[in-house]
């Protein structure tokens, strides 16, 4: 995963230098930091939500700017989207076998997942023309989540369990849809400052379990700086 995460960033980086300097375009590429708390949830097929939760999402930005009013806009984080449920007999927790004959009987356990993903989404970003060092825009696409880590809590039927590992139990990539829009304010030079809202709407199942399906959204502010 290390050797996944360095070969990305390092063909962004080169990739960025090239858009910088093709004679392709006279728009160029604006290469930027973003730090962004997440807020997010679990909607299971089977039970039900159970609050939100913060995570948080840190890495690079970058915009390539192929009109005036346009860009295709992707980024490479570290995402961390948690979140609360309760659902019924998930598979990856081990029951005691039932003293008496006869089916065990379900249980109910309020679970709290926390995901950690390496994030490379894929958007078009749509501008207004910029007054006063400041322009907004409106953004679209999809993301891609490659799964880093994966644990969770769970509480029921007598049980406790804390920061047990589910990678296992927990699908590799994630899809999601992403929608979002905010504000980029000139600060110095080619130096700006971005700040807007996303919704990411995940529709690929993230476990294993063939017999049920569980999907996670969430929603950030965005914080970030261009160079």
């Amino acid at each position: 995963m290390k050797r996944i995460s360095t070969i990305l960033i390092l063909s962004l980086l080169s990739f960025g230098a090239w858009a910088q300097n093709s004679p392709l375009t006279s728009y160029g590429f604006r290469l930027g930091l973003t730090a962004t708390p997440t807020f997010g949830w679990i909607k299971p097929d089977q039970g039900k939500t159970n609050g939100v939760a913060l995570g948080f999402s840190y890495g690079l930005i970058g915009d390539f700017n192929f009109a005036p009013n346009y860009s295709f806009s992707t980024a490479l984080t570290i995402t961390t989207i948690n979140g609360k449920s309760t659902e019924v007999d998930p598979s990856n927790i081990n029951r005691p076998t039932p003293n008496v004959v006869g089916a065990a009987v379900p249980v109910a356990y309020d679970l709290k997942y926390k995901l950690q993903y390496l994030d490379l989404p894929l958007t078009v970003k749509l501008k207004t023309i910029k007054e006063d060092g400041m322009r907004w825009y409106g953004q679209f696409g999809l993301s891609n989540s490659f799964l880093l880590g994966a644990k969770q809590d769970a509480v029921g039927g007598g049980t406790t369990i804390s920061n047990a590992k589910i990678n296992d139990y927990t699908k590799f990539y994630r899809a999601g849809l992403i929608i979002g829009g905010g504000g980029e304010f000139d600060v110095s030079g080619n130096t700006s400052i971005v700040a807007g809202l996303t919704f990411n709407n995940g529709f690929t199942n993230i476990v294993t379990d063939k017999n049920r399906t569980v999907k996670n959204h969430y929603l950030a502010l965005n914080f970030g700086v261009f160079f």
